[in-house]
């Protein structure tokens, strides 16, 4: 099965520049979307349904802002939108696919960077994400797909000095990390790949994606027991649709 994940910074940005093409021709079993920034009634689904994906949008109720998706070619037998957390699932951050022996989810962790108040309202999140995540875990293996806007290591960030009170680098944030993964989940792509410099987020300003000046906040966290059914882990470096580039995972 072969999973990407993509924080496509509005979906009818990234199809304007492409991106049904990489899909028909990259052609992933699974894509989970994060960032969709529309309703279905703002751009074509019939487009995506035509490459063979049944398609799941969770839009957010503000316009233009967040939202979340999953498209697969094999259909799940059921999809969860939300967590039941209404000031969550009206920002559109969780979608889940249930099928026979794997359920993945599609994530966007909110940002803290605007401010305390957005600040405040992730680390709620993260407390909700952790008790919604632990039960989903007990019911089948998970997958949790997205954008989680945190960097867990010194690794995954090209400063980590100068940006070590800046939220998605803070202490608390990172910790979260290292307890989520304590629940039995792992870092996929660290399981492939320790090398430094390998981000999945840049910023717009100062030609930071030309210099390399990145993030690594986007992830592919599996259910430890499935570690042997990896076959690959990657970031997907070159594909510019969105500020983020898509990151891959394949497993038996």
């Amino acid at each position: 099965m072969k999973i990407i994940s993509y924080n496509i910074n509005g979906i009818r940005a990234a199809v304007r520049k492409g991106f049904l093409n990489w899909i028909e021709t990259e052609s992933p079993d699974v894509i989970c979307l994060q960032e969709i920034k529309a309703n279905t009634d703002q751009f074509d689904v019939r487009l995506f349904e035509k490459l063979g994906y049944n398609c799941y949008w969770h839009s957010a109720k503000k316009a233009g802002y967040s939202g979340v998706a999953i498209l697969t070619k094999l259909k799940p037998k059921n999809i969860v939108y939300g967590c039941g957390i209404k000031k969550f699932d009206d920002e559109g951050r969780i979608i889940k696919a249930e099928f026979d022996n794997i359920n993945i989810l599609s994530c966007y962790f909110p940002s803290g960077s605007s401010g305390d108040i957005r600040q405040s309202f992730k680390m709620d999140f993260l407390k909700l994400f952790y008790n919604f995540i632990r039960r989903i875990k007990e019911e089948n293996n998970t997958l949790v797909c997205g954008d989680f806007n945190i960097c867990h290591k010194s690794i995954d960030i090209h400063d980590p000095i100068r940006n070590k009170y800046s939220s998605g680098f803070l202490e608390e944030e990172r910790q979260w990390i290292t307890s989520f993964l304590k629940l039995g989940f792992i870092d996929t792509f660290r399981e492939i790949n320790n090398k430094p410099e390998n981000y999945s987020w840049w910023s717009y300003r100062a030609s930071s994606r030309l210099r390399n000046k990145g993030w690594r906040i986007d992830y592919h966290m599996l259910s430890e027991n499935l570690k042997k059914k990896i076959i690959n882990a990657d970031i997907l470096k070159n594909i510019h649709h969105s500020d983020h580039c898509p990151i891959l995972l394949e497993i038996s």
